[in-house]
């Protein structure tokens, strides 16, 4: 028998019915049943005292990596979702860089069993664009669609072949999925390990510039614009992409993109540490790419952002620099950035943070709405805008601790979730 439960006096935010007050929020057997200032209860009510906290519809992190099948030491489905629930997400999108990687039905359905074993987050599949993610031929797409894939993505490798970029768009299209591009032309990056300026100069080491990023961009929007489709393009990193993407926007094309809490916060002098926890691709970027990015986030050049979440263990980065994987792990972090950063600096109100971590996720993958009204089921995130804290990677539930952000002081941690009848308290 699910248990009722009372959110009293909570800070109400929902962009989509246009709520922002103070109320109080019950929810019985896993839908809102009433939502007023003063709400009666019975005695087997689980009573949440919400003062000073922030109650929106869940987060949905749109670009995850689970790591399972064929990676498990780095993370399991289990291990990544309770992660979410930890970093305050309800939701979240796997992409499909596993061994074997996401292509086919059997995959998609074995992912999804393993998903099971925690029910409090929703887990959604991205397959893969090409079979293997080689970038060759098509995927099955009619079958992923079947399977109630998502998206489709190579992810870390980019489709760089023109051709089958516009038959991904239009094949994709005719089933409304979104592909979602990692916009590198390789052939410009190479080896490059950081970005590609005055720091990689200084260091002497390979860099990556940004047209592996924006040349890529430019192509796939030339593109879009001319066959259609839905395009979303992956961790934009550098002020021309931005440019680019605005554009885009005033073009009316169909295309959206997300940025990452690490490419707003940080820059390539991070890297002079040789810490590889600032390794990623795309690399730290400068200065002026940030206030571009964070110029992108406020006008809605930007639509997304999402944490790009990529365990390596504890002995995969522990190596040389060069030698080391890209990507660090995000899902734990992202929320108290966000607070830090965007809300406390004021580069985002609450409502405009909500769009981007819940509504246009969900919106850009054709995922259900999340509405806090009476008899809508009842999926929030649950955020304490007051609580300081600072990041400690030993206390993770993550599999893996690779950030660079360990010991930074926050403002703002999630304070739980609720989902599926699941009420999750952050300790």
């Amino acid at each position: 028998m699910s248990k009722n439960y009372l959110f009293q006096n909570a800070h109400i935010i929902d962009p989509i019915t246009n709520k922002d007050e103070i109320t109080s929020l019950l929810v019985e057997n896993g839908a809102i049943k009433k939502i007023a200032k003063k709400i009666s209860f019975d005695k087997n009510t689980v009573v949440i005292n919400c003062d000073g906290i922030i109650l929106t519809s869940g987060f949905c992190d749109m670009h995850v990596h689970l790591r399972e099948p064929g990676f498990e030491h780095k993370e399991t489905i289990l291990t990544g979702l309770t992660s979410a629930a930890n970093g305050g997400f309800t939701a979240v999108c796997c992409m499909p860089n596993t061994n074997p990687p996401i292509d086919s039905a059997t995959v998609v359905e074995y992912v999804k069993s393993q998903a099971k074993k925690f029910p409090a987050v929703d887990l959604f599949v991205i397959a893969t664009a090409s079979k293997e993610r080689k970038g060759n031929e098509l995927s099955p797409i009619a079958e992923l669609c079947e399977s109630e894939v998502v998206g489709l993505s190579d992810d870390g490798n980019p489709v760089e072949n023109a051709d089958l970029v516009r038959r991904i768009l239009e094949y994709a299209s005719m089933y409304d999925l979104t592909f979602i591009q990692h916009c590198e032309d390789k052939s410009l990056s190479k080896n490059g390990v950081i970005n590609e300026g005055f720091v990689s100069t200084t260091l002497g080491t390979y860099g990556i510039p940004e047209i592996a990023e924006t040349t890529m961009l430019q192509r796939d929007l030339q593109i879009l614009e001319y066959v259609g489709g839905k395009y979303h393009a992956a961790h934009l990193s550098t002020k021309k992409s931005v440019e680019i993407m605005r554009i885009a926007k005033k073009k009316k094309l169909n295309a959206t993109c997300e940025v990452t809490p690490h490419h707003f916060t940080l820059t390539d002098e991070a890297v002079r540490s040789f810490n590889t926890n600032t390794k990623m691709n795309p690399p730290l970027r400068t200065k002026e790419d940030i206030n571009a990015i964070l110029k992108g986030l406020q006008d809605e050049t930007i639509d997304v952002i999402a944490s790009d979440h990529a365990p390596h263990s504890f002995d995969e980065k522990e190596v040389e620099f060069s030698y080391s994987p890209f990507g660090i792990v995000g899902l734990e972090t992202t929320i108290g950035i966000c607070v830090t950063y965007l809300i406390e600096k004021k580069i985002l109100s609450w409502n405009e943070l909500v769009k981007k971590l819940s509504v246009n996720p969900r919106k850009i993958l054709s995922l259900p709405e999340i509405k806090i009204e009476v008899g809508e089921n009842a999926n929030f995130t649950l955020i304490d805008t007051n609580k300081n804290w600072t990041v400690d990677k030993t206390q993770f539930k993550s599999k893996s601790n690779n950030t660079p952000f360990h010991n930074l002081k926050l403002k703002g941690k999630p304070f739980g979730i609720f989902n599926n009848g699941i009420f999750i308290e952050n300790k």
